[in-house]
């Protein structure tokens, strides 16, 4: 009798997340609550009600995107001028957000993206957003992200790793600037 490598067991694999769990769920729900909603007010007033609002609803969001995104480059630009880091307070993320909502069918989508067009929302969303991601990362084990960018590898075909780093040439120095040879294994 032989003995191989020891099986795998299922127990092994971490438990699945909440969010992973609901979300299905969540998202069936709420397709059909708009596919409902959207019965009940085309069956109040017509069909040609329902199109019209959702039509409005498209476009208004296209131009609430067109907007955010006009005042997000804008921010850039003036940032790159300036040379400083982009401002991140300026709600452009949550406004294209509200945007998309608005252009997704449905009553409840554009109800939620007007929601998120009212700055004190948008505020209140951004502070939360930012406690939850202090948290998290604070949560985290140190060095995970970072090391994973400070220990970049390369896999050569016959299967070595080989570490390395980047180094820049400077002008003005004595390193020659014409092509380099070729890479050899």
């Amino acid at each position: 009798m032989t003995t191989g490598a020891p099986t795998p067991s299922s127990a092994a694999r971490p438990p699945r997340s909440r969010l992973r769990t609901f979300l299905p769920l969540g998202i069936a729900v709420w397709l059909v609550l708009e596919i409902w909603l959207l019965t009940v007010v085309a069956g109040a007033s017509s069909g040609l009600t329902v199109f019209l609002l959702l039509l409005a609803g498209f476009v208004l969001g296209a131009v609430v995107i067109k907007r955010a995104g006009r005042r997000a480059f804008q921010n850039l630009s003036q940032a790159v001028q300036q040379g400083t880091a982009p401002a991140s307070g300026g709600g452009s993320g949550l406004m294209m957000l509200g945007g998309l909502l608005l252009m997704i069918p449905g009553l409840i989508s554009d109800a939620l993206g007007l929601l998120l067009l009212i700055p004190p929302v948008q505020k209140a969303l951004a502070r939360y957003a930012e406690r939850v991601v202090e948290r998290k990362l604070g949560k985290a084990a140190p060095g995970t992200l970072g090391d994973a960018f400070q220990q970049a590898r390369m896999h050569r075909p016959d299967g070595k790793v080989v570490q390395g780093e980047v180094i820049r040439d400077e002008p003005g120095s004595e390193a020659p600037q014409g092509p380099r040879p070729p890479l050899t294994r």
